[in-house]
């Protein structure tokens, strides 16, 4: 399974002790995932899935929360490439009334003060809304978490029902639809543990700190690789001056100090500034062998002036 059928398999196992959050969370499902056809002659409310244990959830969640028998109807044969459907139908009258007034359906204005006024239910929202119509990457690959809204003013209920609790949720047109979504990874634990899918946000949290122990080695070998392809380069120049000027001038000509640290380098062309300080007599620190190098390099420099003019 993927990470998002995981995530949704612990979620759907979760039902609400309290009969208000169950209201909220499937007053989220029936807005994401229903049908209703409350100003039409036939009164109903079906709510669609694929998933056979969130279709159990959704009957399980009709009865507990309104007290009211729904009728689960399966489309479709199981098989290679065939995919159920599965569709639970509130057919009567009365019942269908009961759950419109009870959510609040075609009064999105009085939502959040009705069904939404408790936190536990608006994290009970949050997590129906996803159950009907989130999806998730794998976070190995990508951070990614995004529900699709049937309208922009359902994404923006949404999205400010995430921002109180300090997630930073976008809104992106696709298709017509209004997809809320969240990119950044501690949104997206801060996600799953508001609608307590905890054993994925200790499975992300994993891989998160995998993704940075690899994502700093790689760095710290990055790093060094360039600090060893610098000082290669260092040293060969260095060479280059030195072997220069024993041409041009021999280094016999030069002060002490500086006919030691060229010998030196000559017999040691690929150690460290610090190493080959160790090979001078008395021992000499890094920046005082790079101060005579430096001294070398200056006069080949000024001597290679002087053979252009």
């Amino acid at each position: 399974m993927s990470f998002s059928s995981d995530v949704k398999d612990e979620l759907s196992r979760l039902i609400p002790k309290a009969e208000h959050c169950k209201t909220a969370e499937l007053s989220a499902v029936i807005r994401f995932a229903g049908e209703t056809g409350i100003g039409s002659d036939e009164k109903k409310i079906v709510i669609h899935t694929e998933n056979v244990i969130l279709a159990k959830k959704y009957y399980t969640l009709v009865k507990k929360a309104f007290g009211v028998h729904a009728v689960l109807n399966i489309r479709g044969q199981a098989g290679m490439g065939k995919i159920r459907q599965y569709h639970i139908r509130i057919n009567d009258p009365c019942a269908v009334q009961k759950i419109v007034e009870k959510v609040c359906l075609g009064r999105e204005e009085d939502l959040c003060g009705t069904v939404l006024k408790r936190d536990c239910c608006r994290r009970a929202f949050i997590r129906g809304a996803f159950l009907a119509s989130g999806s998730m990457s794998n976070p190995g690959k990508s951070y990614h978490l995004e529900i699709v809204c049937r309208s922009g003013q359902q994404a923006q209920l949404l999205c400010g029902l995430l921002g109180g609790y300090g997630i930073q949720a976008k809104i992106v047109l696709r298709k017509n639809k209004s997809i809320v979504y969240v990119k950044e990874s501690e949104g997206i634990v801060d996600l799953l543990n508001l609608m307590e899918a905890y054993q994925a946000s200790m499975e992300l949290e994993n891989v998160r700190i995998i993704k940075d122990m690899r994502n700093a080695a790689n760095r710290q070998y990055n790093c060094d690789a360039a600090n060893i392809n610098k000082m290669v380069q260092a040293a060969a120049r260095q060479v280059d001056d030195i072997r220069f000027l024993k041409e041009r001038v021999g280094l016999a000509s030069l002060p002490p100090n500086l006919f030691e640290i060229a010998s030196v380098r000559l017999e040691h062309p690929d150690v460290s500034l610090q190493e080959l300080g160790s090979y001078l007599n008395p021992p000499v620190g890094k920046s005082g062998v790079n101060h005579r190098l430096r001294k070398l390099g200056a006069m080949a420099d000024e001597l290679r002036e002087k053979s252009v003019e």
